[in-house]
């Protein structure tokens, strides 16, 4: 999903398959209960973007998360190992779930994290070139240096913090892009307000930690009214479901939209609680893929034509399939051919409905800053050596790393920061000005200039529409100048009077990112 304009953001994360179900549950013990004295504690991850860049992709892998006690004794809050790799540039307006344990109660004095393995896309919409690694209006692909400590230990509030028996509680880790990266693209996690914690409390004692985050991954098995979701990097959750998970199927994979869509082998993304005894509990669970496809997830960076056919540049942001994860790595850049027929078209809304008159549904839909899911077609050839590269070639997009060929197109939400240009409170619109402005909609060209100045883009919500942060949450809350961050679909309505027209499902109230340059 991914990322119109300017502050783009999209998604990192993980494997999946499968169709809906015509194979019978498979039977497995409900999770054992932790012991009373034990309090779950999870771990849940965000973001805040920068200025004068978009950030196209960013990924750091978390390698350790532990609490130390008033005794100095450590605990982990991650139950396996492996380093788990987070998106972080896809967490604009959502938070990614970590992993949770069941800790003893008692007083805990400080959390430490360590963090590996950055890589960063960008595009330089700033007026002048970054050091010597990435020239005015290019998209450059880094492995950035780090100028300060990968291990981080926070002691301060919220800690200390008291854990009490069958009262669980969260923590979130917000990693604000504004500041960790440095001018020189250097990475420096350790710098004032670079990373933050904070405490995500239940609403009432004894209550679950509600919306703690999403997962994404693949069902590797069913049980009564749980299933075992498998994610990239190896980490195994036990989910359950009740009477009030929402399931969003497309019909032609489950007209039920019930738990009888799962099936072993698909990818889906799921939103989930922390329960009091330790055990995780979907919310919403999300169809993303039949296990017979191979897809991806990319922004739109460029679009030109050849042969007759359209050329779609993307920056990948999700490869479902962990076995895909070789020859089509995330943050790199894929050049798909869409043939002129033959490729089908749709809109990835869940049950959001989008507002009348905004389409996806042909080759003339697609806009540079959408977020697409492209289903491939055929092999997906190496086009040049993986690794970093600078694209300072004669236009923004350079060669790429893999081609493909597309036989389908989903829309996917993509999320946009700026700020509030004017707002028509009646027609529950209103203006985004964005910066930097690459995306939205002068390069709809591949090798078009960018203009390094603001685009005026139109915001359409609904009463679905969900608004936070706001002292008044909904359209009433807004006011002109206010920084937003918007989670939503990006329409291309070259006839309108902002050439692009966002209908978004979630607006975010956040204080303004700071520049980088």
């Amino acid at each position: 999903m991914r990322k119109a304009a300017l502050f783009l953001f999209t998604l990192l994360t993980l494997s999946w398959m499968a169709s809906c179900g015509s194979q019978s549950p498979v039977a497995t013990a409900p999770p054992t209960n932790p012991a009373v004295s034990n309090v779950p504690v999870g771990l849940t991850v965000t973001d805040t973007p920068p200025a004068g860049v978009t950030v196209l992709f960013f990924q750091l892998s978390i390698t350790g998360a532990t609490m130390t006690n008033s005794s100095g004794s450590s605990v982990s809050l991650l139950s396996s190992t492996n380093p788990v790799p987070v998106n972080v540039s896809d967490l604009l307006t959502e938070s990614a779930f970590l992993g949770s344990q069941n800790v003893a109660a008692g007083t805990y004095s400080n959390l430490s994290l360590t963090f590996s393995n950055p890589q960063l896309t960008i595009f330089n919409a700033s007026d002048s070139s970054i050091s010597s690694t990435c020239a005015v209006g290019k998209v450059c692909q880094i492995t950035p240096s780090t100028s300060g400590p990968l291990t981080l230990t926070f002691s301060s509030a919220p800690f200390p913090v008291t854990l009490a028996a069958s009262s669980p509680l969260a923590f979130k880790l917000d990693i604000h892009l504004d500041t960790v990266i440095q001018s020189d693209l250097t990475l420096n996690l350790a710098t004032a307000n670079g990373v933050t914690v904070s405490e995500i409390s239940p609403p009432q004692s004894g209550g679950p930690i509600p919306l703690i985050g999403k997962l994404r991954g693949t069902i590797a098995s069913l049980g009564t009214n749980q299933f075992t979701l498998q994610r990239e990097e190896g980490k195994t959750f036990t989910i359950n479901v009740n009477s009030s998970t929402t399931y969003s199927y497309p019909s032609s994979v489950c007209s039920a939209n019930a738990f009888s869509c799962l099936a072993t082998g698909q990818a889906v993304k799921v939103t989930i609680t922390l329960q009091s005894d330790g055990t995780l509990l979907a919310t919403a669970v999300d169809y993303v893929q039949l296990a017979t496809q191979k897809t991806v997830v990319g922004n739109i960076i460029g679009l030109s034509t050849s042969g007759g056919n359209t050329i779609m540049d993307l920056i990948i942001q999700q490869q479902p399939m962990a076995s895909n994860a070789a020859i089509l790595p995330v943050g790199h850049h894929a050049r798909v051919t869409v043939p002129i027929t033959g490729v089908t078209y749709s809109i990835d809304s869940g049950s959001f409905t989008i507002p009348s008159g905004l389409t996806f549904a042909s080759i003339s839909d697609l806009q540079v800053g959408q977020e697409v899911q492209v289903v491939l077609q055929g092999t997906v050839t190496p086009a040049v050596s993986s690794g970093n590269s600078n694209w300072n070639g004669p236009s923004p997009v350079g060669p790429p790393d893999v081609l493909f060929t597309a036989s389908s197109s989903a829309l996917e939400p993509s999320q946009i920061t700026g700020t509030v240009a004017g707002i028509n409170a009646s027609a529950l619109s209103f203006t985004l000005a964005t910066l930097p402005v690459f995306f939205v909609p002068p390069s709809a060209t591949l090798g078009a200039t960018p203009i390094l100045a603001p685009v005026i883009i139109t915001i359409q919500t609904t009463s679905a529409t969900t608004f936070s942060n706001f002292t008044t949450n909904g359209i009433s809350g807004l006011a002109v100048n206010d920084v937003v961050s918007i989670h939503g679909w990006v329409f291309s309505t070259p006839t309108g009077a902002t050439k692009v027209t966002v209908a978004a499902d979630k607006v975010v109230d956040r204080p303004g990112p700071t520049p980088l340059f």
